[in-house]
């Protein structure tokens, strides 16, 4: 296992104190390693999990030729290069059966359904609005010229899965449409990496929990539930160790209960350069921990490293105490370090492209991260806006918020109508 400065030397420009949040991104690579455990689960229990192992098809999917369309399944070579076609229909073939086996010799055809086996003569379906039915109810249709190439609307067998080929790779994190292929294939559970157990609590003697009465000076906990709430989402184990006062023994007492409990352990408050607490002096008591002031705003200061308790290395993430800074933090480097921690290939999100209604002032050699909403012209283009106040104690604009405005490290000011990269909060699935 590479140590802090080991893997800070092999990242060229790495500045603790005015590191590129880029760089984080990659320092968190090479710190996280994946959890070796694995456990099979059945499908329903499968959602967000990671996979540990390819699924690998047990037939052809489709496993057979079938129509694409409802239609009338027919010859390709029969159909005319110019004039209309007439074919004798022979029966009806359905869904769910074997399909027709009897022969469909040249000029004729077979009414057929979607996803009824395509007759063994036939490689075509022209679908029924094509079709005009013969003169006197003679048993013969007219296909019109041009409506309908040789080969359209048939499924081929194994076109989507072929037997013996990876379904789903290792890695991949299970949604809706994954869960839906491996049923297809009848398979009824999966192999999965364990989830991660992360522990968090809040520090610092200002922040009440709820409950508690409201004293001049102190706020009440956001970044509790805030933290809890992402950490739910991206389908982890939460230890919730709550508020931990300013004092060593309990700091102490937390940090190694935690350390020994879960493979990660998230704090937020106490990073903050000259701050009057104890929590990073324990930070560095009890294991290996960078302190870094990075480019970015929200989110400047953080801490990142692993605990010590006993043979077992744990994962650490000490956030900022304002709750702006604390989510942003999460989201762009605490997120995909868990994702790794899990086993999981994800990519990073692909930002949209945006058209700014207003100006934005920025100076080179930090990334940003403002809150926009996010809305469509007219003609169909992307706008986005700030949601006014900027401060990362201003909780109320991530409320607001639809996406993040991300104002990459060398850019500078922008414009009226200026484009800009734009992260969505929610996703379609």
């Amino acid at each position: 296992m590479k140590t802090l400065e080991q893997i800070a030397a092999e990242l060229q420009g790495y500045d603790p104190h005015a590191l590129p949040a880029e760089l984080v991104g990659a320092f968190l690579e090479r710190l996280v390693e994946p959890l070796p455990e694995t456990e099979t689960v059945a499908l329903p229990q499968a959602l967000q999990r990671v996979l540990a192992r390819d699924v690998i098809s047990p037939m052809d999917v489709p496993p057979h030729d079938n129509a694409a369309m409802d239609g009338y399944a027919l010859r390709g070579g029969d159909l005319r290069a110019e004039g209309d076609t007439t074919l004798r229909v022979l029966g009806t073939c359905y869904a769910g059966g074997q399909g027709w086996t009897q022969p469909v010799p040249a000029g004729a055809c077979v009414r057929i359904m979607t996803g009824a086996v395509m007759p063994a003569d036939c490689d075509t379906v022209v679908p029924l609005e094509f079709v005009a039915d013969g003169d006197g109810g003679d048993g013969t249709i007219t296909v019109p010229a041009g409506v309908v190439r040789p080969g359209d609307h048939r499924r081929l067998r194994g076109e989507d899965l072929a037997a013996g080929r990876p379904a789903l790779h290792a890695g991949q994190r299970l949604g809706p449409a994954a869960l839906g292929l491996v049923a297809s294939l009848g398979i009824g559970e999966v192999t999965v990496r364990r989830r991660a157990r992360v522990a968090y609590f809040s520090t610092g003697d200002e922040v009440l929990s709820l409950g508690e009465p409201w004293r001049p000076g102190a706020i009440y906990d956001s970044n509790r539930h805030t933290i809890t709430a992402l950490l739910c989402r991206l389908g982890v184990d939460v230890l919730d160790f709550g508020v931990v006062r300013d004092e060593p023994a309990a700091l102490e007492a937390a940090f190694r209960q935690a350390a020994a409990q879960a493979d990660a352990v998230i704090t937020s408050g106490g990073v903050s350069m000259g701050e009057a607490d104890h929590t990073k002096a324990m930070m560095r008591r009890l294991g290996e921990v960078a302190f870094w002031r990075i480019a970015m705003r929200p989110g400047r200061p953080m801490a990142v490293g692993r605990l010590q308790a006993g043979s077992r290395s744990t994962l650490l993430f000490g956030l900022p105490g304002n709750p702006v800074a604390a989510m942003v933090t999460f989201l762009m480097f605490v997120r995909p370090a868990l994702l790794r921690l899990m086993g999981a290939t994800a990519a990073a999100p692909i930002p949209l492209r945006a058209r700014s209604t207003e100006p934005m002032r920025k100076k080179p050699g930090r990334t940003e991260y403002q809150r926009g909403i996010v809305t469509r012209a007219a003609d169909g283009t992307l706008l986005v806006r700030t949601t006014g106040q900027q401060g990362s104690g201003v909780l109320r604009s991530m409320v607001e918020a639809n996406g993040l405005i991300v104002l990459h490290h060398h850019q500078g000011s922008v414009a009226p109508g200026d484009e800009v990269d734009v992260l969505m909060f929610e996703g379609l699935i």
